[in-house]
This record gives structure tokens, sequence and C-alpha cells, in this order.
């Protein structure tokens, strides 16, 4: 291990004992320990068992390899509170009230590790869980505050505020390993939520993946130059590399005579600082030559554009290749443990992200890049290895999940789906429809409020609030929604189909007009724009 966090190698007396202690836990233990793998803003496009060809992320692809890949794995609100708000809950965020990062998430609802630690669970929450005060639910929990920093970061254990020394990712990685190694009950099943802030902008790499894709240059997608035609309402965001990506904030352009000024500046300082000495001299060995490289270029229009995209690519890209690493160390954990048999690993991020698809960085809408997200799980004891699943399944499931396979009985107030009968072949009926919601506007990023639903090919989206828009895609067509088809005389009875459906899933899941105006003036008092 890299720090004094994990305890180093036993005498080969103590490895025989620690043998047969384990030997002894898998025996007394029939429940499955739960291990819940979340990053932020990983994109499925980012990891290679999705077949994009950005990356190589072995160990994150290994849950998939020696369990289930799913294609067609969503959320129901893309951004980052809201979105852990509802994997906690199984409930959609206008019912657990977080539809936002700014509004306040209370705690004291049911969730699923309450309900798993009422069960005999022991239970821990690590890394980051972007909702405010305590987490409830665990029995160790060690946190980042907010959105937390990738180098020299300060968590919070069991309600107590202290900062680490060292590279956030590998920390967070660290604490996992220590929990399951030192403090946990080794009678009781557990549950962890293990969480990464990586690859969360401003994506800052880790020492040893600083050059890992500076010999490659990346190519755009198709779409990169979109000119949002026939979508209004896309064409007024603020996520653009081109026009948004902040040079010195975003990618790392900080140069010591202050000459790139730009919008985020000072915040650029203040992470810098945040390093040590020796972190600054390795920080600024790679990046000041890249600095002058970019300044004397000089580029303009299109081509700095496209040289944003690369830059932003590599940063983003080496970030998740921490993330890869810590998986792979928790899963030789695992195996050398004798945990694996007994285990659910899942991996997921809290949403999709926009790696340059229609000219983007971030989230929010409800375009595929950002409303998709990856999920692989394994579970050795009962989920045939390499199998794909192709079902629509949200992060809405997670909870009902975890609790089916815990033997719990799940509430019925939650509103997601156990999806394991579709991993054990069990016949019966699956939903045909999802559902989405984003709250978070007059905001950042200018993405106005919308909901909508998806099935197997159509999209239906309800652009509200500054507009009354309606937007339809043809998926099959259409994959990479650049033509709105709502208006189209050919899609009209798709449009009557889709508009019933809409009407169906919003009356089952208690969503309503009247829920968007209460959460509309929710936000407007808290940011005091309201008159």
């Amino acid at each position: 291990m890299r720090n004094s966090i994990f305890i180093g190698a036993l005498s080969s007396l103590s490895l025989t004992a620690c043998v047969s202690a384990n030997k002894q836990e898998a025996q007394n233990v029939s429940k499955p320990n739960i291990i819940f793998i979340m990053s932020d803003d990983h994109a499925y496009q980012a990891i290679s068992a999705y077949g994009c060809g950005l990356n190589n992320t072995p160990n994150i692809d290994r849950i998939g390899k020696e369990g289930v890949i799913f294609t067609k794995g969503f959320v129901t609100n893309s951004i980052c509170a809201p979105s852990r708000a509802v994997m906690l809950t199984g409930k959609h965020s206008f019912v657990n009230g977080k539809v936002d990062n700014l509004l306040p998430f209370d705690w004291e609802q049911d969730n699923f590790a309450k309900q798993l630690q009422k069960s005999g669970y022991q239970t821990a929450m690590i890394g980051k869980i972007h909702l405010n005060g305590l987490p409830q639910g665990f029995d160790y929990s060690n946190v980042l505050p907010g959105q937390g920093q990738y180098y020299n970061p300060d968590f919070i254990e069991n309600g107590i505020k202290k900062q680490y020394h060292g590279y956030c990712t590998s920390i967070t990685t660290d604490i996992a390993m220590d929990w399951l190694e030192n403090k946990r009950d080794k009678n009781k099943p557990f549950l962890m939520l293990y969480h990464q802030k990586a690859p969360h902008r401003t994506w800052m790499p880790e020492k040893k993946y600083f050059d890992l894709f500076e010999d490659k240059q990346f190519t755009p997608p198709a779409n990169f130059f979109d000119k949002y035609e026939n979508r209004p309402v896309a064409a007024k965001h603020e996520m653009g590399i081109y026009k948004h990506m902040d040079l010195a904030y975003d990618l790392k352009m900080l140069d010591d005579e202050g000459e790139i000024k730009t919008r985020l500046r000072k915040n650029a300082q203040r992470m810098y600082e945040r390093m040590d000495s020796t972190q600054k001299a390795d920080w600024d060995a790679h990046y000041k030559p890249l600095i002058a490289e970019f300044k004397a270029k000089g580029l303009k229009g299109k081509e700095l554009a496209l040289w944003k995209y690369d830059r932003y690519m590599k940063d983003y890209l080496s970030t998740v290749q921490s993330v890869d690493d810590g998986v792979g160390e928790l899963l030789d954990y695992l195996d050398k443990n004798n945990l694996t048999e007994n285990t659910i690993v899942v991996y997921t991020s809290d949403q999709g992200f926009y790696l340059g698809e229609h000219g983007w960085f971030d989230k929010r809408f409800m375009y595929e890049e950002s409303f998709r997200t990856p999920i692989l799980m394994r579970y050795p004891k009962e989920i045939k290895a390499g199998a794909v699943v192709d079902k629509l399944i949200q992060n809405l499931d997670f909870a009902p999940t975890f609790l089916d396979y815990a033997g719990v009985d799940i509430p019925k107030d939650i509103q997601g789906e156990s999806f394991r009968k579709l991993l054990n072949g069990e016949s019966g009926e699956w939903r045909d429809a999802i559902y989405y919601t984003y709250y978070e506007y007059p905001g950042e990023h200018n993405v106005q409020r919308h909901y909508g639903i998806r099935t197997d090919r159509y999209k239906l989206i309800h652009f509200y609030y500054d507009s009354d828009t309606w937007e339809l895609y043809d998926l099959d067509k259409d994959p990479s929604e650049m033509n709105n088809v709502y208006d189209e005389p050919s899609y009209k009875e798709v449009q009557k189909d889709m508009h019933e459906k809409l009407v169906a899933l919003r009356a089952k899941y208690g969503d309503s007009d009247e829920n968007d105006q209460k959460h509309l003036n929710r936000f407007l008092d808290a940011k005091h724009l309201k008159h």
C-alpha cells in the first residue's frame, strides 16, 4: 500500500491464522456482502468494457467479465447530489426532496443502508456522498465535505473533520481497505459504499499518470461542432468545451506571468496552493512546458476548440485510471481473503458525462451521454459470468435490488424495482419506459428545467419554465439525437403514444406540474431569486 493507513506485511504464522479465520468467516456469513462502488461523472464511454476505444480500464471491466454488464443503465436526475439521494432512498428526487445540488437532503428519511443495518449488516460509507449532514445508516463514515479536493483533501470521519496528505483517489481506496481489514466485524455481513470523487471536474491527475495520454491525439465526436438546429434549448447551454471550458481552472493553463486571464483563475490558484512543495514541483514539471507550448501557438477558433478538447480528454481519462487502480486493489483483496464468492460488487457512476458530444462537457441534459450511466455487477454465487442485460435500469433500482439480495423486505414506498430477477432467469414483466427530471435552473451551465421519458426506441422531453418546448427522438435512426422529430407528421402516432406513456408514468410516481412549481419556489427562495 502507499501509506500507513493500511497495515503492512504479516508473518507467515499470521497469514496461516488469517486464512483459517477467513474460511470460518465465509462459513458464518450466509447473507451476501455488498460493495457499492460509485465514481463521479464517469462516462460509460470512458470504460473500455463498453467498447468506445478511448482508454483501458481492466479492473472495472473485470467486474463485467466475471458478472454482468448493463447496456441501458440510466439515472433519474443527472446531477451529483440528487442522483446520490435517489440511489440511497430508491425514490425520485421529487419524493425524497433532494431535487438539486442547492437544497438540503433530509437524512432522517429511510434509506437502504438503514434497512440493512437493522437486519444485521455492518455498514460503512467512504468517499464522496455530496449530501449535507452526518450520514445516517452507517456504523462508520469517512466522507469528503462537498465536492472534495484532489490533492491533500479534507475528510469527515464519523463527524470529525481532518486533512489527509496525498491524492484523493488513493486515499479513498486506502480508507476503504483499512475498514475492510481492520475496522469491520468479520462475523457480520457488510455493506460498504466506496465512492470516488474522480473523475469530477477539474480532472487533476495523479503524478504517475501525468504522461499517460501525452502521445495520443484524441479525435472529437462527429457532432463536436453541433449547431443545434431544431433544438433551441440546447443552443442556450453554457457547457461548451470551446466557449465555456476555463483555460486555467479546467485545463491547468495557470501561467506564472498571469497572462492567461480567465473567470475561474483564482479558483485554479486555490487548488494549486493545496499542494505541498514536492507536489507542486511535480505538477510544474509536467504542466509548465504545456503552458509555454500553448502560449507560443496562439490558437484561435477551430484549432483552439480542438486543442481544448484534446487537453480535456487527457486529464479526464488520466483521473479515471487511478479509479480503476482502486477497483483492482479491492477485487484483489476479496480474492485473497476468500470473500469473492459471497460478495456483490457493483460499479457505477452518479450519472453520465459529455466527452465532447454536441461540443460539451458536464451533464444535466436528458440526452443520452449524461442520462446514461455505466453499471457493471459481479456476484459469483448467483450471476453467470459474461452476462449482458439490455433492459432499462435506473439508479432508482439499486436500493430494492440490494435489499432483495439481502433477504430484507422492500418497503412499499420505494419506487425502484429489484433487477435481481433479470439476472437469475426469472420470467415476468419489466418496465418499458423510464422517467427523468432535472430542476437546477436558473443555474450553472444554463440547462433548462425539463422532464421526460425514454423507451427502448424513443425519447420525449419537455423543457419548461423559460420555455414550453417539446423534443422527440427516434434513437434507432438518430442515436446522437441531432434531429428533433416532434413536429414531423410521420411521427404523429409515436408522439401521441409517448405523451400517453409520460402521463401514465408521472401518475405512477406521483409527479405533477404542481410538484414542479413547488420545487421551483423552494429553489428560487434558496437562491433569493423569488420576488
